[in-house]
């Protein structure tokens, strides 16, 4: 009897369906050794000054350690088959130690998919257990250890319990932090564009106005505006130039771990969590007309290598399909790699193209068709030919003015004929060469600059792809950690980092400014790729880094100002009755009810001096002249996420707030009650809502225009906006989008 050792009980099942009586095959469910939960688990040799871990078997493994024992006493040849990747080999590694076995000496076998012919080939072509891939994946979990457990019990100390630090999670917390500063600091500048129709339906951008060339933001506020469409409005326009040339689109590379998330994220609406869920499902085993069998390959993956079975397979698949011109005269390649990649796989890939998506509906789960259907068909597409467009610019001049028109059309769809493309034609009537053209319509228009978009799931993980933070495993559950420690909401999509966040970084970036630093943590990536790829001295790395990192925490124990502040102020709180404290936060100190979270009372305060000269702290008032418009209380200044705001003074029996400072209104009123539309800020960014809220409850995230609806049924107010890199109108009702062009 041979015994093949994986780490999945459905990849153990799969594989078993393959093979005949003379095989077992058994899962280790992961991890089966590691160092201890409840202690460091490392020590230092006091000869070699090496960090030495202490690896053990938890309690809820003992039972599968011990059937895999008693399974390799009976066995002839024991197979060594977890995952093709480091961590993989560090698992193969420690069930060999498990089990008693000398690691090197067991048969390794790897597979990129779970197909009867991989597996086959794979137990025909053993290797040995890759021991600089081990150290790398050792380095990193020691590394991790390190960090986490030296620097989680200073945050819990200095700031509140159940925080935490770690090497990947402080340094990508840091960048959710950095850029909402960006968006807290952010200053909307005012634009304005003109907006000018030719007849006879020809909307043209203006480019040029006497001798400037007009971007963006030239055009700073109405009188500006207003004197270059009088100037136009009285000058005579012809055509100057046409230019038509044609531009292809090349096919998009196939999947790999971190494309496809982003890809299932924005077109699926799948978390980068429930995308790698499904995608294990389908590389271990589902049932197919063939029986249980892998379905796509490996996809812990950020390699664009193609195997050439498949890729003869893909050949034929388009040729038999779709015809002879949607097939490249030679298989497309894609080399380039993720910085830093490190495992020499395939790309994410079906493993039978003849399980087509229309037979795969009648045996996978709703969720994993979909996520088939995207791998399956992006595989195709990128076999295929490019796409084809004719492209057109049409140049309008008048004496002091030049306008220009584009337009575009598909001439052939190439791997759009699988991919689909929303991209629609937008074709210009034909014009000729000095042609006189009239203005149909010209409208100043007042923009206000936006601050940057907050991170989602999708742009985080291509933000940390392209700064070297972590690795295709690591994405996922790099976020769930943050959002498990609440050190993120995840809200609409969008990552909102909270209060203690800010917290953390801040003192991180003060005294532990390596850890949050995306450099540092990108290089030691590239360390960690050395260590498994030429042997890199492992020990080495970590001693270096240990000793310089103690130092640090020691250091911070010492000088490190404790943020935990909870002083009595021998007053009760006036919406509970409960004991009133003074507590620090992020904009500094602040009054609390002892009652959190069920009362939620809070006050500003500020430093004062009493009779003896001591500091202490009152509630801060700063007092206005503005009455509240539902108590007649006056409102008083306070500060909060988004800066200052105007509350009532009777707060908490009248929680009435209005904005401070001068407020943007919009050009045209509320649709719903006729009253002002004002530009506001939230924790969710900013919004545009009516003046009588809450009565009115009409909102907007992008400024309303005076255009209306014109799908049946609905009246709604359309707003203009950018989607997927396209200008659209966008109805705040019903939602509908209308390209600009094409309204």
């Amino acid at each position: 009897m041979n015994l093949i050792i994986v780490e999945s009980p459905a990849k153990a099942r799969t594989i078993k369906n393959f093979l005949g009586k003379g095989y077992e095959v058994i899962a280790s469910k992961g991890h089966i050794r590691d160092l201890p939960k409840s202690r460091f688990g490392i020590t230092i040799d006091e000869e070699t000054k090496e960090l030495v871990p202490t690896y053990s078997v938890a309690k809820e493994n003992a039972p599968t350690v011990k059937q895999i024992k008693e399974l390799a006493k009976k066995a002839d040849t024991i197979y060594i088959a977890t995952d093709e990747d480091r961590e993989g080999e560090a698992i193969g590694w420690h069930i060999a130690h498990a089990i008693k076995k000398v690691p090197e000496e067991l048969p390794r076998i790897v597979f990129h998919e779970i197909t009867k012919t991989a597996i086959k080939h794979a137990i025909e072509n053993p290797r040995t257990i890759n021991m600089d891939q081990v150290n790398a994946q050792q380095t990193r979990r020691l590394l991790d250890r390190i960090v986490g457990y030296k620097l989680s019990p200073l945050l819990a100390s200095k700031i509140q319990k159940g925080l935490s630090g770690g090497r990947v999670q402080s340094s990508t917390l840091k960048i959710i932090v950095d850029r909402e500063r960006e968006i807290n600091a952010f200053k909307p500048v005012e634009y304005w564009s003109i907006d000018t129709v030719f007849d006879p339906n020809i909307d043209a951008a203006l480019v040029k106005y006497r001798t400037e060339k007009i971007s963006k933001l030239t055009i700073k506020n109405a009188e500006q505006a207003q004197e270059i469409v009088d100037t136009i409005k009285g000058e005579s326009f012809n055509v100057a130039s046409i230019e038509t040339k044609q531009r292809k689109t090349s096919t998009p590379p196939p999947f790999m771990t971190s494309t496809l998330q982003q890809t299932a994220s924005s077109k699926l609406g799948m978390s980068p969590k429930k995308t790698m869920m499904v995608a294990q499902s389908l590389y271990e085993g589902v049932k197919t007309p063939n029986g249980t069998s892998g379905v796509i390959t490996y996809m812990r993956t950020d390699s664009l290598n193609m195997a050439k079975e498949a890729l003869e397979a893909a050949r034929e698949t388009i040729l038999n399909t779709y015809g002879e011109k949607y097939l490249p005269k030679s298989a497309k390649s894609y080399i380039k790699k993720a910085k830093g990649a490190q495992e020499a796989h395939e790309a994410i890939r079906p493993t039978m193209l003849d399980f087509t998506p229309e037979i795969a509906a009648q045996y996978l789960k709703p969720d994993e068709l979909r996520l088939y259907r995207l791998i399956y068909t992006r595989f195709l597409a990128c076999q295929m030919t490019d796409a084809l467009f004719e492209q057109q610019a049409i140049i309008f001049k008048s004496e002091s003015a030049e306008y220009k028109a584009n337009g575009r059309r598909l001439m052939f769809d190439g791997f759009y004929k699988v991919l689909g493309t929303e991209d629609k034609d937008k074709l210009l009537p034909t014009l000729k060469q000095d042609q006189s053209m009239n203005i149909n319509s010209i409208k100043p228009t007042q923009h206000f600059t936006e601050p940057p978009p907050r991170f989602s799931e999708a742009s985080l993980i291509k933000q940390l792809e392209a700064e070297g933070i972590g690795r295709p495993s690591t994405y996922a559950p790099t976020i769930s950690t943050l959002q498990a420690r609440h050190y993120i909401d995840i809200e609409k999509r969008q990552i909102i980092p909270t209060k203690v966040a800010f917290t953390v970084i801040e003192l991180l970036e003060k005294h532990f400014a390596d850890i949050v630093d995306a450099q540092f943590t990108a290089n030691m990536e590239e360390i960690l790729d050395k260590i498994a790829e030429e042997g890199h001295e492992w020990q080495h790395v970590l001693s270096e880094f240990y000793i310089s990192f103690m130092k640090k925490i020691e250091a911070g124990k010492e000088n490190i100002v404790s943020l935990k502040l909870a002083k009595p102020l021998g007053r009760n709180c006036p919406k509970c009755g409960s004991e009133l404290l003074l507590r620090s936060g992020r904009y500094g100190n602040f009054i609390a009810c002892s009652g959190f979270p069920k009362c939620k009372y809070t006050e500003q305060v500020e430093s004062d001096e009493d009779e003896d000269g001591e500091k202490r702290e009152v509630p801060k008032v700063e007092e206005t002249d503005e009455i509240c418009d539902k108590c007649g209380s006056p409102m008083v200044i306070k500060n909060g996420r988004n800066g200052k705001f105007l509350a009532c003074s009777a707060y908490p029996e009248c929680k009435n707030t209005k904005p401070y400072g001068e407020v943007k209104t919009a050009s045209v009123p509320c649709p719903d009650c006729g009253g002002k539309l004002l530009y506001r800020q939230s924790k969710r960014g900013a919004f545009w809502g009516c003046e009588n809220y809450p009565k009115c409850k009409f909102i907007s995230k992008f400024e309303p225009l005076d255009k209306r609806c014109d799908q049946e049924g609905c009246d709604g107010i359309l707003a203009k906006r950018t989607y997927r890199g396209k200008e659209v109108y966008e109805c705040t009702k019903c939602k509908h989008r209308t390209p600009v062009e094409e309204a």
